[in-house]
């Protein structure tokens, strides 16, 4: 069995568990045992890796429930977001593994179709689970196999529009379809208790499911005006003791509230629903966050993901001072403009802390909104508000605005309204990974008319960017920033104007020039001492717009060296491909210039160590000499070489 001596906690009976069938073997009465040792070896875990604590030790016990009485992965069990499903790889075969999350060549910190066969769908945005349920569900149900789909989603992903539209379409999906909602923040329901998990067992019974389908049978053979009051009793009925108006009226037969922490309650209403011919079947399930952890209990933002931590103490390992993070960079100088310009505001999608949209709602309350999981909805918002003279800053990871592109194009670039994005976690995040990576926002948001893109080299950069974009009144405008720390620069006292579309010379040379974009500048200049060792004169520009570009600059300096190399942490399709296309326009490779573009690699990079995702990438310092001194010799000078 999959067990860890000597590196957690003694669990006697998990260890006698490696995947959901071991489970099924156990009697009910042991159950209460296995989660409580599932809970310990989970803490243990992320004690040392790090990672999203809080919201898997809420769904324990119901991740015990749904393997021990369903039949994994003949039904295929989708986790929404599925940061939650730590518990979950445990006792699917991958306990060997849990001390290797989101470390490099470790599992992911999220579901993976690749990890597991109980991994039947991957996730990492939120909100998609249903819609993924509902296609496992339809497409057994048409090739008559077994097997059902379940989706286990947060209240939280109920803000968005996706989950909603999928239950629209579940109906026929039938008994197939199990959704059971964890509501772990602000209940939509009364408190649980003794009470509500006898009504939860009753209506989720099939007695009680088939006398409802009867009725409603019968009822459509009355009148109308008969049939719609015994419905509408009926429905205020059940809506009175249960809370599930609303999902019945999206075709759910409504289970719940139940207690997700009390095995006793969650195991028969389960097998219930399992056995149910009725549905699609909704069941509502309260659970705490952090259950089980006295500090993730009370302190449920600060444990939702964690750095590596003491588990006796719960005191988490971060590392001291340093730079300033970029988000709060960024909070802080909208804070400050604020103060004197009242038509600023800020709007995040449920990610106020990490976008820093938080510090700036401590000092301005009013005018900062967190619109839930909803980016589609925030955007047209800005462009709302825009319209009507306001300054609005949608503060948007730049993975999570790819949910919004359509209305990036229709709502804001097409009418050229003001809204001004700023977008985190531009760029590789680390152990985050693939579903994180903000390597597309260059490419999709530099091709719009209309829309003016900037990238931010450092912290200060950042401040006057957050600036020029207040002021930026004549359309759209965007700028990128990366995740964490920035790299040590004094910060402004005072914001710069920054004239659109214009760069700036870092370093001036006559034979190598580098173009960089955003954060690899400093990886750029390095490249240009290594280079000036070698014999070459070497200029370094911090282009600052990837749309419109400085073509004077760029127009100069492919006009005046051998060698011009573009360098950027984004996806092809970006600052490079309009460098190209601007130099063959104006036939400037007709001379003889080489031009050659740095770029995120055309892969989705796992989770890794930062510094090692950038050497993989190919972005370091060692990495643009070697490109330089190929586009030079015309052979291969090797990274190794370009190291020395």
């Amino acid at each position: 069995m999959s067990s860890n001596p000597g590196q957690g906690p003694h669990t006697p009976l998990l260890d006698t568990v490696d995947t959901p069938t071991d489970l099924r073997k156990l009697k009910p009465d042991q159950l209460r045992q296995l989660a409580d040792e599932l809970r310990a070896e989970m803490i243990s875990a992320v004690g040392m890796t790090g990672g999203h604590l809080g919201s898997g030790l809420g769904v324990v016990e119901l991740t015990v429930a749904i393997h021990y009485v369903f039949d994994t992965p003949t039904d295929k069990l989708v986790w929404d977001v599925g940061h939650q499903a730590y518990p979950h790889k445990i006792i699917t075969g991958r306990r060997d593994r849990i001390r290797t999350l989101r470390q490099g060549g470790g599992l992911s910190g999220f579901t993976k179709r690749s990890e597991s066969e109980y991994d039947p769908f991957g996730a990492a945005h939120s909100s998609t689970s249903i819609s993924a349920a509902l296609g496992f569900a339809v497409a057994n149900k048409l090739q008559g196999r077994p097997g059902k789909g379940i989706a286990v989603i947060g209240d939280g992903a109920m803000s968005a529009g996706m989950a909603y539209e999928a239950m629209n379409n579940a109906e026929q999906a039938g008994n197939r379809l199990v959704v059971i909602l964890n509501d772990n923040d602000m209940s939509i329901a009364p408190p649980v208790g003794g009470l509500s998990a006898y009504l939860a067992r009753m209506v989720s019974s099939s007695e009680y499911l088939g006398l409802r389908s009867l009725a409603s049978k019968v009822a459509r053979k009355l009148s109308r005006r008969v049939h719609h009051g015994l419905e509408k009793a009926e429905e205020y009925a059940r809506g009175m003791v249960t809370g599930g108006t609303m999902f019945e009226e999206l075709g759910f037969y409504y289970v719940g509230p139940i207690d997700g922490h009390n095995l006793d309650h969650l195991i028969p209403v389960l097998e219930n629903v399992r056995d149910s011919e009725q549905g699609p079947i909704l069941v509502h399930v309260v659970t705490k966050k952090g259950k089980g952890y006295a500090p993730a209990e009370n302190s449920a933002d600060k444990y939702h993901g964690v750095q590596k931590f003491d588990v006796i103490t719960g005191e988490q390992k971060r590392s001291a001072g340093g730079p300033p993070a970029y988000q709060n960079v960024f909070g802080d100088t909208l804070a400050k403009l604020a103060e004197t310009d009242p038509t600023i505001c800020a709007i995040t999608a449920a990610m106020p802390s990490g976008t820093g949209v938080d510090r700036f709602a401590k000092a301005h309350p009013d005018k900062a909104f967190d619109v839930g999981i909803a980016e589609q909805h925030a955007v047209t918002f800005a462009a709302g508000l825009a319209a009507e003279g306001m300054r609005p800053f949608c503060a948007i990871y730049s993975t999570f605005l790819q949910r919004a592109f359509d209305q990036v194009v229709h709502d804001v670039a097409i009418q050229n309204l003001a809204v001004r994005f700023a977008i985190d976690r531009a760029g590789l995040v680390g152990a985050d990974g693939c579903t994180h990576a903000g390597s597309f926002d260059v490419t999709y948001l530099a091709t719009l008319p209309n829309m003016v893109v900037m990238a931010a080299a450092d912290e200060a950069e950042l401040v006057h960017m957050t600036y020029t974009a207040a002021m930026h009144d004549s359309g759209p405008i965007a700028f990128r920033y990366p995740r964490g720390g920035g790299v040590g620069v004094e910060l402004p006292a005072t914001p710069l104007l920054l004239e659109i579309g214009k760069g700036r010379v870092v370093r001036e040379g006559t034979k190598v020039a580098i173009l960089s974009l955003g954060t690899r500048l400093a990886e750029a200049l390095k490249a240009a001492d290594a280079l000036e060792a070698k014999g070459l004169s070497t200029t370094v520009a911090d282009l600052r717009f990837a749309k419109p570009l400085d073509t004077d600059l760029i127009d100069r300096l492919m006009r005046t060296h051998e060698v011009v190399v573009t360098v950027e942490e984004a996806a092809i399709g970006g600052l490079g491909a309009h460098v190209l296309t601007h130099a063959s326009d104006q036939g400037l490779t007709d001379n003889g210039l080489k031009i050659r573009t740095m770029r995120l690699p055309d892969v989705f990079q796992d989770h890794d160590d930062p510094a090692k995702q950038y050497d993989e990438a190919g972005l370091n310092a060692p990495h643009i000499v070697d490109t330089v001194l190929k586009a030079l010799r015309h052979n291969s000078a090797g990274v190794e070489e370009a190291r020395a």
